[in-house]
């Protein structure tokens, strides 16, 4: 309860704030009464979707767009105070500089100015619009990202060999069937030798998985599709009325992917074989740092592994990789990771900035990563979950080429 209040007593102060450009550039009651509505009404609303209707921790459709529309409108209204903070200074100081300078006036407050209040809406409107536009159309903006990574102990036969790494489906966000089956037209196009899923299909339950099973059943490659699974596939975010239930739901999810075509590793590993040589797939279930769920066993999964084997981990967190993996002695070449979903919100130039507040919480959270000679990829997700869209950080189809470090002399 105290949580709320502290919430609701700032969202009450960043109102006011925003408040003061709409009443200086209009008087009319009707507007500003109309602007008072939207904003009570979407906090009501807000709260009482997160504290109401459905217990736990579940992110249904309709808590994702009330976010998401809540966001739309309250961030933007970060922005407004930041003008009118700052005019607000100014103000201040003018006022205090005529009273030192004797001014008959005394101290005052010199009035707002229309001129800064135009220009923080406008300023305002950018992420009101990106918002709305992430969810109306970002959220399957499907963007194929391509690397070749170059190694010296790649097998001969695996030299320019193709890997598609998915991640982060999260089917119970999906409201498009037209735009999902677009995507995985965009993943099969690739022709790789290899589609790996890198976790969290669903969001809570594997019922969520039905309706776009024929779909990802099409999911076609020569070596096969590779699966592991992620924080949100165990069920942990939901009541349920037994612990058999939450087995239960969790070998649904398992029986849907063995049904789908895909082979799921659970702290296992597979020898991709070719032309008498071969490398080791690894699969982990989730592991990750601070309260995440901690099932990855690397000991289990690399059983009969031995360190001079070509090796690919895939794990869900890529926290895993930051705590355990990337100094390993028996050196994983490369992981494949997801969970950051970038945030879904971000700003990117390809190959020359890239940021998301998600940077401050994964050192790892978007593309790939090197650390002695050993590399991470971090895809950014299929999907969506809690804010229903995407600003900047679009959904991923990773494309990894596999190449044989030539020392030419």
């Amino acid at each position: 309860m105290l949580r709320w209040i502290i919430f609701i007593a700032i969202y009450l102060l960043i109102e006011i704030y925003a408040f003061q450009a709409i009443r200086t550039l209009t008087k009319n009651p009707w507007v500003q009464w109309i602007y008072f509505i939207i904003s009570a009404g979407l906090l009501a609303f807000f709260i009482y979707q997160l504290t109401g209707g459905v217990h736990g921790r579940q992110m249904t459709p309709v808590r994702m767009y009330t976010f998401g529309v809540f966001l739309a409108f309250f961030v933007p209204k970060l922005f407004l105070i930041i003008f009118m903070f700052g005019e607000d200074i100014i103000r201040f100081g003018v006022g205090l500089f005529s009273k030192l300078a004797g001014s008959d006036q005394g101290f005052y407050l010199p009035s707002r100015r229309r001129f800064v209040s135009t220009l923080a809406l406008g300023v305002a409107a950018i992420p009101f619009a990106s918002l709305l536009y992430g969810m109306y159309r970002g959220k399957y903006n499907y963007k194929v990202l391509k690397y070749a990574l170059e190694f010296d102990d790649l097998p001969e036969a695996f030299d320019g060999y193709t890997i598609t790494q998915i991640s982060d489906v999260h089917s119970g966000s999906f409201d498009n069937e037209k735009k999902v089956a677009y995507g995985i037209e965009l993943i099969n196009e690739q022709k790789s030798d290899l589609i790996l899923f890198t976790g969290d299909l669903v969001n809570n339950m594997a019922d969520e998985m039905l309706p776009w099973k024929a779909h990802f059943s099409k999911l076609s490659a020569s070596d096969g599709v590779f699966s592991v699974l992620g924080n949100h596939d165990y069920g942990d975010y939901v009541e349920w009325p037994s612990e058999a239930a939450k087995e239960q739901n969790l070998q649904q999810l398992k029986d849907l992917q063995k049904e789908m075509g895909w082979q799921l590793l659970l702290n296992e590993h597979v020898s991709i074989s070719k032309n008498d040589e071969e490398i080791k797939l690894i699969g982990v279930e989730n592991w990750g740092a601070g309260g995440f769920k901690k099932a990855g066993d690397l000991e289990k999964a690399c059983e009969g592994v031995s360190t001079t084997d070509f090796k690919i981990l895939m794990s869900h967190d890529p926290s895993h990789w930051t705590e355990q993996v990337k100094e390993d002695d028996r050196n994983f070449h490369l992981t494949l990771s997801g969970h950051t979903h970038g945030m879904q919100f971000g700003v990117e130039i390809p190959g020359w900035f890239k940021w998301s507040p998600v940077k401050y919480r994964y050192e790892t959270w978007a593309g790939i990563y090197e650390n002695i000679g050993r590399y991470i990829n971090v895809n950014r997700g299929f999907g969506f979950i809690g804010y229903p869209g995407r600003v900047g950080i679009w959904p991923e189809v990773t494309v990894i080429q596999l190449k044989k470090r030539r020392n030419d002399t």
